[in-house]
């Protein structure tokens, strides 16, 4: 098979198409012919760094395509299309996927489509819900509204809370598409300071909930958005991981919550019940089209190295897929 393979840690020129050795499913796993793949950031760590998170030679942690073969103790019957998160082996014309983390795909999407759901839907949630605790009517700043996750959160916020939604992004084309998607305050970070806007449009208390994908360079306008007795959950870097002069009194005088997570190196046993949970409440909003995922562009599996580029230009709103067949 057709798979996607790193040369040596190092930019996306280290990406390369190699022939490889078609899996075997185990006891509890499905083999599954694969239709498409998605791009996510945490495969670009794992390009980066021979340190990343994954032991996978292939690169990739969600699919979308036919389950062609399953080991014992499965329940998911062969041929049935389905979506989910892998540990690695994505970038791949065959992958094998926990029978327990196999989510049916709904007739109404593609399977380009039904790649753009699982890592940053299932993200979003948990991030949201599970670790956020987010309530009806509560007001969250979600930054990056036109990332991949950042799509995905404002409308699990909306959907599933009936949430305040304010969001940041660095155009105004990404946040007219954030509004459309029910983002209720949209934030040029470029060209205004968010901190600001965020007491403007909570009358001085700030927002209940901070999605944050940034880290060191938001940290002071984070502090000021958010309110007394507020939860910040941090599930990114991209301005850096290293703040200087930092006063921890900030945390303890507002009383904030704040939680650090990643998803991809969590137990098959977490994922499997977030991946639940999350299908069990979100299935008829995708069934119904009220909720959807989100695609910026999609690239054929041999131009890897122009996906990986593209994610790392910050110019998508939406997920990156790669159509394998």
């Amino acid at each position: 098979m057709k798979a996607i393979t790193v040369k040596q840690p190092g930019g996306a020129e280290q990406l390369q198409v190699v022939d490889y050795e078609k899996p075997t499913p185990k006891a509890g796993e499905l083999l599954i012919k694969v239709k498409a793949a998605a791009v996510n950031r945490t495969d670009i760590v794992n390009r980066e760094s021979s340190s990343g998170y994954l032991n996978h030679p292939i690169l990739g942690i969600e699919v979308a395509g036919i389950v062609e073969s399953a080991g014992a103790d499965t329940k998911t019957p062969v041929g049935t299309r389905v979506m989910g998160l892998v540990n690695g082996g994505a970038y791949a014309e065959y992958a094998v996927m926990l029978d327990e983390r196999a989510i049916e795909i709904p007739e109404n999407f593609s399977f380009e489509e039904a790649a753009a759901i699982p890592e940053v839907f299932i993200t979003a949630f948990q991030t949201l819900f599970w670790i956020g605790k987010l309530s009806a009517g509560e007001t969250v700043l979600i930054h990056a509204g036109g990332s991949g996750v950042g799509t995905a959160a404002i409308q699990l916020a909306k959907q599933l809370a009936n949430a305040k939604v304010i969001t940041t992004a660095g155009s105004d084309e990404k946040l007219a598409f954030c509004r459309s998607l029910g983002a209720d305050v949209c934030i040029n970070y470029k060209e205004q300071d968010f901190d600001k806007e965020v007491l403007k449009a909570t009358q001085d208390q700030g927002v209940d909930l901070i999605l944050d994908f940034v880290g060191a360079s938001y940290w002071n306008k984070n502090l000021a958005s958010i309110a007394v007795d507020g939860r910040w959950v941090l599930i990114g870097v991209l301005g850096g991981a290293e703040i200087e002069k930092m006063n921890i009194m900030d945390i303890l005088s507002k009383r904030i919550q704040l939680t650090g997570t990643l998803l991809t190196p969590r137990s098959d046993a977490y994922k499997a019940e977030l991946t639940a949970d999350f299908y069990n409440q979100t299935k008829e909003l995708f069934h119904s089209n009220k909720m959807l995922p989100i695609i910026d562009c999609v690239f054929p599996l041999e131009q890897i190295q122009q996906a990986h580029e593209h994610m790392e230009s910050n110019k998508n709103t939406g997920k990156i897929i790669l159509k394998v067949d």
